[in-house]
């Protein structure tokens, strides 16, 4: 049996004979019992002790001498987890005597929390209207939706234009810039500051497909020029050193095969379907019969 145990049977044992004593009851006791008194225990106190001297009742005294039998439990060691504070002062650490300083927060770790400057509104010229289906007519100019549209800032490169290389060699270079421009414009719908509705005049606007301007393609690959005081004098400049377009050399066709000759159709007089002669026309002589075939029936 554990010393805890123990210790608390014994005062029980004792809180009722202190009762029994104070009352001045005695029971009778068997002969072969035996009987617990105070003197037996060495703790136990005397009857005077938890007496009406001391002012209190009996429970009071079973309560005291019971507590006082108890030994308190130590703690053990490895059980104490938490460190040990004074319950009755607690203060913040010393900062020490220098003063504080205000030190820069640090960076957002994003910028979804912040209220960022509104953007920038785009300028006017990439407004427009996209116009589909579009025909480049010249190295420069096409028709789309009743639209007549000759790119701004160049100056087209018309079909019936030839140029002459540096070897002096004649080549038609109006027809071979316009396949170029057509060839660009396949499939695509460029976007034209025009007006609401088309018209039957050439309109002169700066077109564009995606955020790429038509007319800095046109000069800057050499099928046309740029106009005086636009803004593709510098593109003219290196296309022309570059050899481009319609800067460059003549194409070699030496490797085509000859062109044909051209036929000319006889062409005969076709009946007229009014007679005014009177006459009945002759019977139309039927076609002759595929031989191994029966002629077909006549309707």
């Amino acid at each position: 049996m554990r010393p805890a145990h123990a210790a608390a049977a014994a005062a029980i044992l004792v809180a009722m004979s202190a009762a029994i004593i104070a009352s001045g009851h005695r029971l009778a006791v068997p002969a072969d019992e035996i009987v617990i008194t105070p003197e037996d225990i060495p703790d136990m106190p005397a009857a005077s002790e938890t007496g009406p001297e001391t002012g209190m009742d009996d429970g009071q005294a079973g309560d005291e001498a019971s507590t006082e039998a108890i030994e308190p439990q130590q703690p053990d060691d490895a059980l104490i987890r938490s460190r040990a504070i004074d319950p009755e002062f607690v203060a913040p650490p010393s900062t020490g005597a220098a003063p504080l300083e205000r030190a820069e927060p640090r960076p957002p770790l994003s910028n979804l929390s912040l209220a960022m400057p509104p953007k920038p509104k785009m300028p006017d010229e990439w407004k427009g209207k996209p116009l589909f289906q579009p025909l480049a007519t010249a190295a420069g100019v096409f028709q789309a939706m009743g639209y007549t549209v000759a790119i701004s800032g160049v100056d087209a490169v018309m079909p019936d234009e030839s140029c002459t290389d540096a070897a002096g060699k004649e080549w038609n270079c109006g027809m071979r810039a316009r396949s170029a421009f057509r060839a660009f414009l396949r499939g695509r719908a460029p976007i034209c500051t025009v007006p609401p509705e088309g018209g039957r005049d050439t309109i002169s606007a700066a077109c564009r497909i995606g955020k790429q301007d038509i007319g800095a393609w046109l000069v800057a690959n050499g099928w046309a020029k740029a106009a005086k005081g636009g803004p593709y004098a510098k593109a003219e400049e290196v296309a022309r050193k570059e050899h481009m377009g319609v800067f460059g050399v003549a194409p070699d066709l030496s490797n085509l095969p000859p062109e044909p000759p051209p036929v000319e159709a006889p062409v005969e007089p076709s009946p007229s379907i009014l007679d005014l002669s009177g006459e009945p026309p002759p019977p139309s002589t039927p076609p002759p019969a595929t031989p191994g075939f029966p002629p077909a029936p006549a309707r």
